[in-house]
């Protein structure tokens, strides 16, 4: 190769844009709850099925990560693909009327859609990285994830937006009759139309990772491609266990880790629960689509922001920067403000957006392209065991503050119970974030006590 290729002509820097923005643009995901209890399951069975989503990933984000490092990241992908286009087949072909099939379909499809997850998980990244520092300039994968970002914010805007409005059978009909049509619409006719936008979705997905181009880690190449499964296992495992004894010795590295943890995974918790915090400081439910769009839009914003702070500012300013922003969007969801309360959810999802910049941004650099996979896969995992934890001590929290309420005031009961219990919980989470924070900054004084200590045994 005589010279560099232009960063955005790569192809599977295009491509990997382009499967970040349709992989993860969801078209249900506004009426996500709502959808499993619309085909007849209960909330205790769609709490359920999330905990095995999260546990499935859990499970297999390392053994994927150290599989996409011996036989191949593009592997890897085609089978996030595949499971993507089984989990929506399930759901849109899913027959009404009989509860326990109901279940079961929805419980492989939460598992299919963990494998997904975990397949594409560390292997996109670390193929795009690995393709840009062989055919271009490592150094612009900062203009990479800002350029991914913000295309991955325009296609959730967009699956917000559309998705909320076609499972609308009123809205729909509204529509036709605008166009002449004589139609009848329902809402179990409307119901997998967002389902049938994200089936068509996953095979577009599957024909982006198709249409990759296989660049594998130079040791590796093709041999380790062609090895038996048998082997290949044998090969992920050695390449897991030497990825987390680098990261192990490797300070800078465990603490991109573990600072993505302590903010991704509080601040994911409070927006799964944002649809009843927006309920109770007076937000109509018909704006909630229109403010996740809003929301997704700050990835237009604060990735180029973020870029900037990369390449001004330490590591460790940023980290504060972040942190004084996290505390102040918690502290303000304490006030539940009518309508301005808004203003708290937008800081802590600009956090979220920093977050993803910052250990992608710091974590490749430092990566070797041998166990890049493996790395970001367990980057992953940490994040979904993080928040597997916290979804467990939330759930016992208000287990404790529902007991705590009924005594205090026997006449609460119903929707006015969980929204006192509810109001009480968002309490903890400035307390909570707070108490991590220190935790973590008492880690990572320690590690970094003798950083040179660390660089012989790495």
């Amino acid at each position: 190769m005589t010279g560099k290729t232009a960063t955005f002509k790569i192809r599977n820097i295009r491509l990997f844009i382009a499967f970040r923005v349709f992989f993860n643009s969801r078209f249900y995901y506004p009426i996500f709850a709502i959808l499993f209890l619309d085909f007849g399951l209960t909330l205790e069975q769609f709490a359920l099925l999330n905990l095995v989503w999260a546990l499935t990933i859990v499970l297999l984000e390392i053994p994927s990560g150290a599989l996409a490092d011996t036989i191949g990241r593009k592997n890897l992908l085609v089978f996030a693909g595949v499971c993507m286009v089984l989990e929506m087949g399930l759901l849109c072909f899913a027959p009404m009327g009989n509860p326990r099939l109901i279940f079961y379909l929805f419980l492989a499809n939460r598992v299919l859609s963990g494998s997904a997850e975990a397949a594409a998980s560390g292997a996109d990244e670390a193929l795009a990285y690995d393709s840009l520092k062989k055919e271009g300039a490592p150094d612009d994968w900062g203009k990479v994830l800002v350029r991914q970002m913000g295309f991955r914010s325009v296609g959730f805007v967009v699956a917000m937006s559309l998705g909320a409005a076609v499972y609308d059978p009123g809205l729909l009909g509204h529509v036709a009759d605008w166009f002449g049509m004589n139609i009848t619409l329902n809402q179990n006719t409307t119901l997998r139309f967002p389902l049938y936008l994200t089936f068509a979705t996953a095979i577009l997905t599957l024909f982006i990772t198709l249409a990759m181009k296989r660049i594998e880690p130079e040791h590796n190449g093709n041999k380790a491609v062609g090895q038996k499964g048998g082997d290949s296992l044998v090969k992920a495992m050695k390449v897991t266990i030497e990825a987390g004894k680098w990261i192990l010795k490797t300070p800078f590295a465990l603490l991109i880790i573990a600072a993505g943890m302590v903010f991704d995974h509080i601040i994911r918790m409070m927006i799964t629960l944002n649809s009843q915090y927006y309920r109770l400081i007076d937000l109509p439910e018909s704006l909630f689509g229109l403010i996740g769009s809003g929301l997704a839009l700050l990835g237009l914003v604060i990735p180029r922001l973020a870029l900037k702070l990369a390449e001004k500012h330490s590591p460790a300013f940023n980290t504060g920067v972040m942190a004084v922003v996290t505390l102040a969007g918690f502290w303000g969801l304490t006030l539940f403000l009518p309508v301005y309360g808004v203003i708290p959810m937008i800081l802590l999802s600009s956090v979220m957006y920093f977050t993803g910049f910052f250990v992608s941004h710091y974590l490749n650099r430092i990566t070797d392209s041998s166990q890049r996979a493996t790395v970001l896969s367990f980057k992953g995992m940490s994040f979904n065991l993080a928040y597997g934890l916290i979804c467990l001590f939330y759930s016992i929290l208000l287990s404790m503050l529902r007991s705590s309420a009924s005594e205090t005031d026997p006449r609460l009961a119903g929707q006015a119970l969980e929204n006192t219990v509810f109001i009480e919980s968002i309490q903890w989470f400035p307390w909570y974030f707070t108490v991590i924070l220190v935790i973590f900054l008492v880690f990572a004084v320690g590690k970094l006590k003798h950083p040179k200590e660390y660089e012989k045994r790495s």
